[in-house]
């Protein structure tokens, strides 16, 4: 199976400007994703990688991400002010790809705590179940968990996004509300550590054909309403694979990408407590 990991990153980010090349604990946050989509490939064959980034402006310099990637070695690909998504850059690259990608991988390039078991089992996920035309992640959240979830959405309502799923693991639907509600939640809590609420991880893999259907499709009705993309692949009658991830001690605060100063000072912390996530993995 031909993969193509595509790592979208913006140099124009209106909350974190220049967060791609921003340094976290001695590396830029843009060297640290591509060092995982590395160790994914080396763990397959017909595996590739690639940064896309954003057309230069005046406010976007991203001339400065394509230097750094040449200097780095990195393959690296400009897109078009087109793009709309991360989503929308992955498409371009791949549809203008030498070889045509069985599946591409659409890694975000503000995420270098993302485990690259997740990666490698989305990949197999679409492998094993060829009726599925996505794959993506979550996470089964414990009681102390949720209610740190419930605490973040009353200061952030629209912060996390759960998801709810079939008994053949395929996601039923995405909220930004915490789905499903909970009767009886106390007997729940006493019969077990872990709630029944699922927070999603924005981490997709997708055949070529669901992609390039993403990237020729207009906005959904619930799209729309929600601001989730995946779902449209949904509202479309795609099928969504969902992986269950669980991260290496330490690292299980890190579902989300840097996204402020303030993350990226608690990420590193992470890292300084508990060392390198790659080391879990090799």
């Amino acid at each position: 199976m031909e993969t193509l990991i595509v790592i979208p990153a913006r140099y124009g980010s209106k909350r974190f400007p220049g967060k791609p090349l921003a340094v976290l604990a001695g590396k830029p946050i843009l060297q640290r994703v591509w060092e995982i989509a590395e160790f994914v490939c080396s763990r397959r064959s017909n595996c590739s990688a690639v940064v896309a980034t954003e057309t230069p402006s005046e406010n976007c310099p991203s001339d400065k991400i394509v230097d750094f990637c040449r200097a780095a070695g990195i393959p690296v690909v400009v897109t078009s002010d087109a793009c709309r998504s991360g989503s929308d850059r992955a498409w371009e690259v791949a549809s203008a790809a030498e070889r045509r990608p069985d599946v591409v991988v659409n890694l975000q390039g503000d995420v270098p705590t993302c485990p690259p078991d997740f990666v490698l089992r989305l990949i197999a996920a679409l492998e094993s179940d060829p009726d599925s035309s996505v794959a993506s992640v979550y996470v089964q959240l414990s009681w102390d968990a949720l209610d740190a979830l419930r605490a973040a959405k009353r200061e952030s309502p629209f912060s996390g996004t759960t998801t709810v799923l079939d008994a053949n693991e395929r996601a039923l639907w995405f909220s930004k509300n915490i789905i499903p509600a909970i009767r009886k939640e106390s007997e729940l809590r006493a019969a077990s550590p872990t709630s029944p609420v699922k927070r999603h991880v924005g981490l997709y893999a997708y055949r070529y054909d669901a992609l390039k259907f993403f990237a020729n499709s207009t906005q959904s009705y619930y799209e729309r309403l929600e601001q989730l993309e995946q779902l449209r692949f949904l509202e479309n009658g795609y099928r969504i694979k969902m992986i269950e991830g669980a991260y290496p001690q330490g690292y299980d605060q890190t579902t989300s990408g840097v996204d402020s100063q303030d993350d990226l000072a608690r990420v590193e912390e992470i890292i300084r407590k508990n060392g390198e996530l790659l080391d879990f993995y090799r």
